[in-house]
């Protein structure tokens, strides 16, 4: 099955769209990735939806990847005493650690970091930033502080702050297990959720060992301040703009979005952006259209993949959602402006051999007119470059690992074949030249550009470049 576009679609599952039925029928109407959130899925549940993915992979013949999200630290308040209270603009407010207080007064919170850490005027936002505090002052067990913006705050509900690098680990111990179980059944990415510094990429990448990919979301703003470290050491990244936009002024997100893009095209590496992206879909059967342009702006702006999230998993439209997507995608990446848009956004090459090998590539493909560029590639790192590129021509990934088809599954552009490793040059070629026919990409007497590395089977050694014609030698 051939995709007719580029950019990918990755979809949650959830209550609405965890059947062998509808999974099927979510790929069939565009998915490439499948996103499974452990703040939801039990492991038996995980278990399951992993075995039903891989058997729907088997049945359409193509690899499909598997994103598992763990859910990282969550903030919260504690218990109210004398439940739910409105608190009032410009009213004084003492916070005190613990799960609860005696005093009416106080709004305990069970997090010793947050006293740790917080400083003089630093904001504190309560329930997705519907309430607002400042910080006036500060203790080892207790913090003062006045309401911005009021309202009513209840048990429980979620604590942001963004003004503060918090001590602790992107990782909890529920992570940890959620994280040994994926890397048990063998999924393709691992997305990591409260990242604040590289140090959060290390310590799951350090566990990961190369199993899987591990995907940076961004959405703390402390985690912009050093993106370009984060970035080198992810394999990919998320725009996560569901909290971003809680802890960041909601007209800044756009410009964010976009930052992160633009970081992680010149990088090379797979970028997400997800959150509400068709949000009314989650009842309606139609998006609106403000939510189409925004399908659309990442879709421009050349991003790897666009994201379902309740939409998908819990919504009333789960299929009509990732049909939508995939014919907003279709439709961009058909525009008479998209190329010179994504063009407008390429980087020079970096002063190495495979970086120059792939800007060749990409003139060559450009200036010959070829219908594909065919990649072989063992860990991925050559349809990785290739993809950087953002050529007009499609890209076929061709690689003896069915655990690197899957994860480059991710990737814009890449349309992922596995095949026994070539033995020489000729083979190579013969090999390329037969599934560029077979799977459409080309036909007799047209021309096709082949990348890869020399010799065979060594991982990273890009450096080979080779124009050849179907039906010929």
């Amino acid at each position: 099955m051939r995709r007719q576009r580029k950019t990918k679609i990755v979809a949650t599952l959830g209550p609405a769209s965890n059947t062998p039925e509808i999974m099927a029928a979510l790929f069939d109407a565009g998915a490439d990735v499948f996103r499974i959130n452990m703040s939801h899925t039990p492991h038996e549940l995980l278990k399951r939806m992993h075995g039903d993915l891989r058997a729907l992979g088997e049945a359409k013949g193509r690899p499909i990847g598997i994103l598992v999200d763990l859910q990282g630290p969550k903030i919260r308040l504690g218990t109210l005493t004398g439940g739910p209270r409105k608190l009032e603009e410009g009213e004084r407010i003492r916070l005190v650690l613990g799960e609860t207080s005696n005093d009416v007064n106080q709004i305990p919170i069970p997090h010793p970091e947050i006293f740790q850490a917080i400083k003089q005027k630093h904001a504190l936002l309560i329930d997705d930033g519907k309430v607002r505090l400042r910080l006036l002052k500060r203790a080892d067990t207790y913090a003062d502080a006045e309401v911005v913006v009021g309202g009513e705050i209840k048990d429980r509900k979620g604590v942001n702050m963004p003004d503060t690098l918090l001590p602790m680990s992107a990782i909890t111990p529920k992570d940890r297990n959620d994280l040994d179980a994926a890397m048990e059944l063998g999924v393709d990415w691992v997305a990591l959720s409260f990242v604040q510094r590289p140090e959060d990429i290390a310590e799951v990448k350090k566990i990961v060992a190369g199993r899987a990919g591990v995907l940076a979301k961004i959405e703390k703003p402390k985690a912009l301040t050093c993106l370009d470290r984060i970035l080198e050491l992810s394999d990919a990244l998320m725009v996560a703009r569901g909290d971003l936009g809680v802890e960041l002024p909601l007209e800044s997100v756009p410009g964010v979005q976009k930052q992160i893009t633009r970081a992680a095209r010149k990088a090379g590496k797979p970028v997400v952006v997800a959150t509400q992206m068709l949000e009314s879909m989650i009842q309606s059967s139609t998006p609106t259209r403000a939510e189409v342009s925004d399908v659309a702006t990442a879709v421009y702006d050349g991003a790897d993949a666009v994201m379902l999230s309740a939409e998908s998993a819990a919504g009333a439209h789960p299929v009509e959602s990732v049909t939508v997507m995939d014919r907003i995608a279709r439709k961009v990446e058909s525009d008479v402006l998209y190329q010179s848009m994504i063009d407008a956004q390429r980087n020079p090459p970096e002063a190495t051999t495979p970086d120059a090998i792939m800007a060749a590539v990409h003139e060559v493909t450009q200036t010959i007119n070829a219908k594909a560029i065919i990649c072989w590639t063992k860990s991925g790192s050559t349809a990785l470059r290739a993809a950087r590129e953002r050529s007009r021509a499609p890209i076929v990934a061709i690689t003896p690992s069915i655990d690197t088809a899957r994860r480059l599954a991710l990737v814009w552009g890449l349309h992922c074949l596995t095949s026994d490793e070539a033995s020489n040059l000729d083979e190579m070629v013969d090999q390329a030249t037969a599934f560029a026919e077979r799977e459409g990409f080309a036909q007799s007497g047209e021309r096709v550009v082949i990348t890869g590395g020399v010799p065979l089977g060594v991982t990273g050694t890009t450096n080979m470049l080779r124009v050849a014609m179907l039906g010929t030698r």
